[in-house]
């Protein structure tokens, strides 16, 4: 949620953000409208309310005759009161309902343009030259019976899969490499809920724009999380967190559904654009004036975990029209996949600033008072991608796969030949 300090001060420089991500600026005049009808209300309920108590004051001490008069008035405004203060509440909830439409302000430094408008700030490894055709990363997980997508599509339909054998040890292995390197930097692994309250998807940002994304059990009014960012962020809903305390740095292990809602025809081969996958996500709670800096941290980890899976990627600076409702600025690793000739994403960070703690109301503390916070999700990584880019630049003629030395005590062994199980 945007500070209305910024909106009353400065609502061009509100315009202008929205304007940057594609969406009407027109929405600013309307949370200003909300806001001018929430102060006109509780200016006339603290008005009505004043008089209320000053007439309660002079009734006792009234002169007989007077006192008919003063307590029909006192009855009069115990209505007017009653009146005023729904008014009040009407008038909050008419803020906050336009209020949530806004994303948040876009970073001065974030790229401006659409999806193709990013910016490449670096490129690390090489993409692999091979002197044979290669396989892609389902051909690949059938010979080694890693993957199997038929008999997901006879069990749950499209865009499902199942992990089997060295599949699915390499998902462990993954996880256990990721929560390794995680808690040494500081992480405190969570295994968060993955089914939440309207109120921790709507604080976070995904009942906006990502809503056509995520599945919605409406008899239950649960949401499932496309991130455990969700239940990460919610974790300190209506907190106050001392300012010592900071940065607090949390990091989900969890599966993740997507219903991937205007991707038809994409990706329909393999496992890159999934209905259901597993993610270790890191998500930290810091000061506002620190949260640029931990947004380079959170990039920094990211990069590490794929340089250890040798893995050759690129890193992007998201441009403004491409950003999530909440990030103020998002940076994207994206992995060499050979058999497209092409890199895509496998992890990202976001700034969200102060954006996601005003809406779920947390808070911290320090000499200055109580104040918000700022905070930043990144993704360590996300299984099935990642398992794609494994797969495809480790293969080998035979259809094996190279095996990483950072991953081989978690795996017990340096090639994955077909027929290992």
């Amino acid at each position: 949620m945007i500070d209305l300090r910024i909106l009353r001060e400065d609502p061009e420089r509100v315009r202008a953000s929205q304007r940057a991500r594609g969406e009407d600026p027109s929405a600013v005049d309307a949370v200003l409208a909300a806001d001018e009808t929430r102060r006109a209300a509780v200016a006339r309920f603290e008005s009505l309310r004043a008089e209320q108590k000053a007439l309660g004051r002079r009734i006792p001490a009234a002169p007989q005759e007077e006192k008919a008069d003063l307590l029909a008035r006192a009855k009069e405004l115990a209505a007017l009161v009653k009146e005023a203060e729904e008014a009040v509440r009407s008038a909050d909830t008419a803020l906050r309902e336009a209020a949530l439409v806004l994303s948040n302000l876009v970073d001065e430094a974030a790229p401006r343009g659409g999806e193709d408008d990013f910016v490449v700030l670096e490129t690390v490894g090489r993409p692999p030259e091979f002197d044979f055709p290669p396989r892609d990363h389902l051909e690949l997980g059938n010979l080694l019976a890693a993957i199997d997508t038929e008999r997901a599509a006879k069990v749950s339909g499209s865009r499902f899969y199942y992990l089997t054998g060295v599949g699915a040890r390499l998902q462990l292995a993954l996880v256990a490499l990721a929560v390794a390197q995680a808690t040494e930097a500081g992480f405190i692994p969570v295994i968060p809920p993955v089914l939440v309250r309207p109120p921790a998807m709507e604080g976070t940002g995904f009942l906006g724009q990502a809503a056509e994304n995520v599945f919605h059990l409406e008899k239950d009014d649960f949401y499932l999380v496309g991130t455990s960012e969700v239940s990460l962020a919610a974790y300190h809903m209506d907190e106050i967190l001392d300012v010592a305390s900071l940065p607090r740095r949390y990091l989900g292990i969890s599966t993740c559904f997507r219903r991937e809602a205007g991707s038809h025809g994409k990706d329909t081969r393999g496992i890159i654009r999934v209905h259901q996958f597993d993610k270790v996500e890191m998500f930290s709670f810091t000061t506002p004036e620190e949260s640029a800096a931990e947004h380079r941290r959170l990039l920094e980890w990211e990069k590490q975990f794929l340089v250890a899976l040798e893995i050759p990627f690129r890193v992007i600076d998201v441009a403004s029209g491409d950003l999530g409702a909440s990030a103020a600025r998002k940076f994207d690793c994206e992995a060499w996949i050979p058999t497209q000739g092409r890199y895509r994403e496998v992890t990202s960070t976001s700034n969200c600033t102060e954006f996601q703690a005003r809406r779920l109301n947390i808070r911290l503390r320090d000499d200055g008072g109580v104040r918000p916070l700022a905070t930043l999700n990144g993704t360590l990584v996300a299984i099935p991608r990642t398992i794609v880019a494994l797969l495809e630049n480790h293969q080998r003629p035979d259809g094996s796969v190279y095996v990483p030395p950072a991953l081989r005590d978690y795996l017990g062994t340096d090639i994955l030949r077909p027929g290992h199980v």
